[in-house]
């Protein structure tokens, strides 16, 4: 299965998650930060391009650029190194590891609304690179599969390559960070233990094959009505 095939799969289990939204504050603004002295260094360059799409005060990419984490790139400049964009043709997986650690990583800020509109086919990356299926946690796509923020992404390409231990450092600049692993632990730890990005293409579709399962089975669940004794004690 390819990834334009995987739209309709996704659809069928975005209403499990959709709901976790509904008691989630939209306001992803600086005061939900937590302890900013907690060291996070990357031994690699850690970089993305800003379109000026979004919101200054709700984007984490440039909450990440003001904490020195991720190095602005210009549009249109270059980047040797592993590129997180819709438009690349592999998936990520832990084989791109040394040249994440050699080369860098790098991940494109703009608006999901706008995306078509974007010029992602100018950066032309020589390691363009899918992220697989996920669920966002930040507060403006609480729920969402695959809208993932700046450090969402960057995290969870880390995660999979094997570098939990970085991944949650950024994370935890975001008082929701934590959220972002608790949704997609059992998932990213199974992409962790691909060595392909067959394997990992493989994964996302047996856990998305499992969760549609699971919403179909909820769905055909009977709601039945309470007992004469349970009527009674309430």
């Amino acid at each position: 299965m390819n990834f334009d095939e995987m739209g309709e799969e996704v659809e069928h289990i975005r209403s499990r998650f959709e709901h976790l939204n509904d008691d989630k504050d939209n306001d992803d603004s600086e005061e939900d930060e937590e302890d900013e002295d907690n060291e996070v260094k990357a031994d690699f360059t850690v970089a993305m391009w800003d379109f000026n799409q979004c919101d200054p005060r709700k984007c984490s990419g440039r909450k990440l650029a003001r904490l020195g984490l991720v190095k602005n790139l210009k549009i249109k400049q270059r980047f040797p190194g592993i590129v997180l964009t819709p438009t690349a043709q592999q998936c990520l997986s832990p084989a791109d590891k040394e040249i994440m650690l050699s080369k860098g990583l790098a991940v494109v800020d703009c608006s999901w609304a706008r995306i078509e509109e974007t010029p992602l086919a100018a950066l032309r990356p020589k390691y363009g690179r899918l992220l697989p299926f996920l669920v966002a946690a930040n507060p403006i796509n609480y729920g969402r599969p695959c809208q993932l923020s700046c450090v969402e992404a960057l995290a969870a390409a880390m995660y999979i390559v094997g570098l939990p231990k970085l991944a949650e450092g950024y994370l935890s600049k975001f008082t929701w960070g934590h959220s972002f692993l608790e949704l997609n632990k059992e998932i990213l730890d199974e992409y962790a233990a691909c060595t392909d990005s067959k394997g990992i293409i493989a994964a996302q579709t047996n856990y998305i094959e499992k969760e549609q399962k699971l919403q179909e089975a909820r769905s055909a669940m009977p709601d039945f009505p309470p007992s004469e004794s349970s009527s009674e004690e309430d």
